[in-house]
């Protein structure tokens, strides 16, 4: 059995799926001329556009491409500005670092 999806997913699916539709009305595109750019169904555009969580990232992805819009996805869950993570790993750092002998102070 599938687990619910989390409000706060299918709140930001319908939001993007509005956003999508406003990005498309406001560039003059009609749905069935993003579908074809998108190489989606005119009904996948539409249910995308609902906020639909069943449409396949994919398709959101190629929208946003459409829309010259792709890095944005690329910048979602940029690891080099990941504060939690980099935090997290900061955390486990050692307090200081000790030579394994020889006298090199390990500079470069």
């Amino acid at each position: 059995m599938e687990s619910p999806i989390p409000l706060p997913v299918e709140h930001a699916i319908r939001k993007l799926g509005r956003d999508i539709s406003l990005a498309r009305r406001r560039r003059h595109i009609s749905q069935a001329s993003l579908a074809e750019r998108m190489g989606a169904s005119l009904s996948t555009v539409r249910r995308m556009e609902t906020g639909d969580v069943r449409v396949p990232i994919h398709f959101f992805a190629r929208a946003l491409h459409v829309f010259g819009e792709i890095r944005a996805l690329e910048r979602l869950l940029d690891t080099a500005h990941d504060e939690i993570g980099l935090a997290l790993m900061d955390e486990r750092l050692p307090k200081r670092v000790r030579s394994k002998g020889g006298g090199s102070s390990g500079a470069l």
